[in-house]
């Protein structure tokens, strides 16, 4: 039910009509009248915070707004809860689409040496204990560019990455070299990745042999076992906008920059017990 209009000139029927109607008292329709005006308060000043932060995390879900939100709702005195929260973003238009992406970029047929599996069954319990390696396709006007990302597979920080217009080695290859310099220790840390042709090369693996790592790399058409690395390809280009098709490289790769530093600063994480990224990834016990 909605509120006859505040001003007379604007209401089609007077408020003894409309009661008489709906078989109300004048004091009821007034007790709701009141409910109602207070309701759409708290709408338009729940709204203008989403917005306001959406600004920043523009496909930021129901869930993590109602926590990152939490402090703001307190200081306007808004009691929120997740389902109030959930339909008031229905009804002003503003719950996130999720979108499904579909691409290779990996090609596992080639005759470098492919190694086991050796995560399984493997409990991650620190940073820089496994880092998920994998690459995805940027669109330009020109043409693909192709991001490679290294991340942290207990943080989910992402410790590394390159965009470049090739799928040759190169990128995947200043990715790593990027996450090997931030580390603290490279001894005994294991490097997961699929089974393309970038991660199996001989370049590519005497640069992790040469830094003591351990190397891990799915089953054939499992792509299940790098799940988390695919995760975070699709988060960025959901809900920071790397879906679309950029006018150049340049423009491409300054997108790429503030993304990943918005998805490690300042993105909340379910599996995080809602902390960032880089909070988890330099605080952990």
């Amino acid at each position: 039910m909605k509120s006859a209009p505040k001003n007379r000139k604007d209401r089609q029927f007077n408020i003894g009509t409309i009661c008489d109607a709906f078989s109300l008292k004048r004091d009821a329709y007034y007790k709701f009248h009141k409910r109602y005006l207070a309701e759409k308060e708290v709408e338009q000043a729940v709204v203008g915070l989403v917005r306001q932060s959406r600004k920043v995390l523009p496909r930021e879900g129901t869930r993590k707004l109602l926590k990152s939100l939490h402090d703001d709702f307190q200081e306007q005195r808004l009691k929120i809860g997740r389902d109030r929260l959930f339909r008031i973003l229905r009804e002003n238009g503003l719950l996130v689409a999720r979108k499904k992406y579909s691409s290779r970029t990996t090609n596992s047929y080639h005759r470098f040496y492919k190694y086991d599996n050796i995560i399984k069954d493997l409990k991650i319990d620190r940073p820089d204990q496994v880092w998920a390696s994998d690459i995805t396709y940027i669109r330009t006007l020109s043409g693909f560019c192709y991001l490679a990302l290294i991340t942290d597979m207990y943080s989910r920080k992402i410790v590394g990455y390159d965009l470049s217009d090739s799928l040759e080695l190169n990128g995947c290859l200043r990715a790593l070299q990027k996450a090997i310099y931030q580390a603290k220790a490279t001894k005994g840390l294991i490097h997961h990745s699929d089974r393309g042709i970038q991660y199996c090369s001989d370049q590519y693996t005497q640069v992790l042999k040469g830094k003591k790592m351990r190397i891990s790399m799915t089953e054939e058409n499992h792509c299940y076992e790098n799940a988390m690395a695919e995760r975070v390809n699709g988060i960025l280009k959901d809900e920071f906008y790397l879906d679309q098709t950029f006018a150049t490289v340049v423009h491409a790769k300054k997108a790429t920059k503030n993304a990943i530093k918005l998805y490690n600063n300042k993105r909340l994480h379910l599996s995080l017990d809602y902390r960032t990224p880089n909070y988890v990834h330099h605080n952990a016990a």
